[in-house]
């Protein structure tokens, strides 16, 4: 039985209900409420900044406690019915805003870029976040989900911070093709997982499964896939049907992406992202372009065009088949590398002082600290023993970098360490390339004088 206290005056446990008033939005979805008696901090899930809550405590330490709203007192008035019926307390976790409208969840997420911009690189500015386009209302964006498989079989998604699997009919924000596939509402016994990409463009689906269970030819013949995969221990795939992978669209041309490769997610996500960098980077003929963290090799093959056949492209990428596939796509322009390994090791073989702009993506973890140390490092410091023995001179160095983050705090550290080793922020993006979700995705554009020197 659950305890119903109004003013805080012990330790909060799990089930209590407390009565608040919400405070400011954090990242991961949450806004903060605090007791001003005690100074417990409250974070909340499923309310809004300004709304009279009662919030049911999910978890408690001795510094905070986690907590769902449960009843809206006060609502705010960009309060929304969610459109899922799987949104809410206790349910499908995937989705952090969907009782904000689409404009308040955009404020929210330029809410939080500052407060990171501000608390973790000391940075002031306000970031509004602009619209994709391809999404229905904020819905049916989602080129890739994985579903989880539970007991007996059930698939659906998992509740928020919990590896229970919550039964789902559809997900909303699913693009059609995904939900066309028909994993929901069917049993998988035996499988862990079934990720479902699809490539709206070309009208094609893939299937990749994991887990200990096999299907048999007909289970495998009544899958609605182009491409099904089984993956393994350590990664591996086992093909089941089909080539394997994708071709996405974007920018003017087609891309080959391994199933379980990245891809952005938003159907719109990597046309806009792909201008964006040209617009930040503002690249020229004969210039030599890094893409580090380069994936299928998206953003190489924009600077590849621009730079054209007397520039040059350096691309680096870690896991093997996106390289694999970067290879692939970038085969009409050789002057545009693609190296397999690791971001530092590779740049370490190489002269980053021929290097004029950079394209970064890194994980959602950010930038490694060596990474930061050679993109803030001289021309000469960064040039490899037998270059220099050589006496080859390169036009310039690494003046310009565009900066792609799915996490706002991980770029805002990132940033303070480029600006103390040398960098100068010129200017920040956001796109609401997650709607529903707290995710954003954001560029960063920074520059430093070609004469300039740590």
């Amino acid at each position: 039985m659950e305890r119903m206290i109004t003013r805080a005056s012990a330790v909060p446990q799990v089930g209590d209900v407390l009565e608040l008033t919400v405070g400011e939005v954090m990242h991961g979805g949450w806004c903060v409420c605090r007791e001003n008696d005690t100074g417990w901090v409250v974070l909340v899930r499923h309310a809004l900044p300004g709304e009279r809550i009662l919030a049911r405590i999910s978890q408690s330490t001795a510094r905070f406690a986690r907590a769902d709203a449960v009843q809206i007192l006060v609502p705010s008035p960009d309060r929304v019915a969610p459109p899922c019926p799987y949104a809410g307390p206790g349910a499908c976790g995937g989705c952090d805003w969907q009782h904000a409208s689409l404009p308040a969840q955009r404020q929210l997420k330029a809410a939080v870029i500052a407060q990171q911009l501000r608390r973790l690189a000391g940075i002031n500015l306000d970031v509004p976040v602009e619209a994709v386009p391809g999404d229905d209302g904020g819905l049916r964006w989602r080129t890739t989900v994985s579903f989880a498989v539970g007991g007996r079989g059930i698939t659906g998604l998992r509740r928020h911070r919990s590896h229970q699997v919550i039964e789902v009919s559809e997900c909303l924000i699913a693009h059609p093709l995904v939900t066309a596939a028909g994993i929901t509402g069917r049993r998988w016994p035996g499988w862990e997982q079934i990720e479902v990409a699809v490539a709206p463009a070309a009208g094609e689906r893939g299937i990749l499964l994991s887990g200990r269970a096999r299907l048999g030819p007909q289970d495998l013949a009544a899958l609605p896939a182009d491409s099904v995969q089984a993956a393994g221990r350590g990664g591996a795939r086992t093909p089941m049907r089909g080539r394997g992978y994708l071709i996405q669209r974007a920018a003017g041309r087609d891309w080959r992406v391994s199933l379980g490769g990245f891809w952005q997610v938003h159907v719109g996500a990597a046309e806009v992202l792909a201008a964006a960098v040209l617009a930040a980077l503002e690249p020229l003929p004969g210039q030599t372009a890094l893409d580090l963290y380069c994936g299928a090799g998206l953003f190489a093959g924009i600077l590849a065009q621009a730079v054209g056949q007397t520039g040059r492209v350096i691309a680096i990428e870690a896991d093997a088949a996106a390289f694999r596939d970067a290879r692939h796509n970038l085969r009409d322009w050789p002057w545009a590398r693609p190296h397999h390994g690791d971001v530092a090791e590779v740049l370490g073989r190489t002269w980053l002082g021929e290097a004029s702009i950079a394209v970064l993506d890194p994980p959602r973890t950010g930038l490694a600290r060596p990474v930061v140390d050679l993109l803030c490092a001289r021309p000469d410091r960064a040039r490899p023993a037998a270059a220099a023995q050589s006496g080859a001179a390169g036009p310039s160095f690494l003046h310009r970098i565009a900066y792609v983050s799915c996490d706002p705090a991980t770029l805002a550290r990132d940033l303070r360490l480029l600006l103390d080793g040398g960098w100068r922020l010129d200017d920040v993006r956001a796109f609401d390339a997650f709607p529903m979700t707290h995710h954003v995705e954001c560029l960063a554009a920074l520059s430093r004088e070609t004469g300039a020197r740590r």
